[in-house]
């Protein structure tokens, strides 16, 4: 998943209006489906003056929205018909505690009740600085956090003439943001955490750690545990087959290693059963391949005799405004 360079400062550049970020939230389905969700279209308004603006009135990632409307501009112009891509298939993981999928820029995290599921956009560890794969739990829950720069990033900052302090104390200038989990990982320097730049949510542009809207971590915050399991997958490539028969992928731009890599096509390294999958003869094997190639981050039919198009898309009013439903001393990659 290329983030690249003049795309992300263009979306950065375009600031969007602040507004309440909140989750999307779905019922699980009690038939062990794992497509949920619907998808809506959206008519940009005067006023939306970035993708990023409109992927906080949807509580998404700016590039989640380039991935399903890919020839929308970073600031598209009013009337602009978009669609808003909120169906999606949950990852093949265990569904408990909080599950992160990189590719997705998606954080999901599955309440005690075992009935619903909440999802997240994430800003995550930008090129050289990614943030790794991990099975763990959170290890401490932190209100307040000060920030302590690592050695790595003084010397990042230095280079851009910015001489950062030893500790930055807990405030609406802390990168950290008002809430902090740190994850049980490495020696501790991983955190889920807010963020005092809102606008870098949903990109890849942090040290390592994983950001969240300054609405989305307080609710997180008081809903999860010490100890709650957290897993950060890298799945581009989801598949499904549903209780009812229908054969369902969703296909994201990989994570790219370099800049010159392009996302749009680069290798997949396929996930486990993809090739039984896509040799099945329920499977139409020509969809499954423009699947692939369009890399559109939402689920599409490929069941064989289907039709090939995106599922469940519902218009959007104008003025909806939402969607449906201390790190004190540890040195952390923010």
């Amino acid at each position: 998943m290329k983030r690249a360079s003049f795309l992300t400062l263009m979306l950065l550049a375009a600031l969007g209006t602040s507004q309440a970020a909140r989750a999307v939230e779905y019922t699980l389905p009690a038939n062990g489906s794992r497509l949920v969700g619907q998808n809506q279209t959206y008519t940009v308004q005067e006023g939306d003056n970035s993708l990023q603006t409109i992927a906080r009135r949807f509580d998404t990632a700016a590039m989640i929205l380039l991935e399903a409307n890919n020839t929308v501009a970073p600031v598209p112009q009013p009337g602009t018909q978009m669609l808003i891509p909120l169906q999606l298939l949950l990852p093949d993981v265990p569904q408990e505690g909080i599950v992160v999928n990189l590719a997705e820029l998606r954080l999901y995290y599955f309440p005690p009740d075992g009935n619903t599921v909440q999802v997240y956009p994430l800003g995550i560890g930008q090129l050289g600085l990614e943030t790794p794969e991990m099975t763990t739990r959170v290890g401490q829950k932190i209100p307040n956090p000060t920030w302590t720069p690592t050695p790595g990033i003084r010397q990042r900052s230095l280079e851009k003439g910015i001489t950062l302090p030893p500790v930055v104390p807990a405030g609406p200038n802390n990168p950290l943001g008002r809430f902090a989990l740190r994850l049980a990982y490495g020696n501790g320097e991983y955190l889920i955490h807010g963020t005092n730049a809102q606008n870098s949510v949903g990109l890849r542009v942090s040290s390592g750690c994983m950001r969240m809207f300054t609405d989305d971590i307080k609710a997180l915050f008081a809903q999860v545990r010490v100890g709650t399991p957290v897993r950060v997958i890298n799945q581009p490539v989801k598949f499904s087959v549903e209780p009812n028969g229908m054969r369902y992928m969703e296909v994201h731009r990989p994570m790219t290693q370099n800049e010159v890599q392009n996302p749009q096509t680069i290798a997949y390294v396929l996930p486990e059963g993809y090739a039984q999958f896509a040799a099945d003869k329920g499977t139409d094997k020509m969809m499954a391949d423009k699947a692939m190639h369009r890399r559109m981050g939402v689920p599409v039919a490929v069941s064989a005799g289907a039709t090939p198009a995106v599922s469940g898309v519902t218009p959007v009013q104008s003025a909806l405004n939402g969607a449906p439903s201390s790190a004190t001393e540890t040195q952390v990659t923010q």
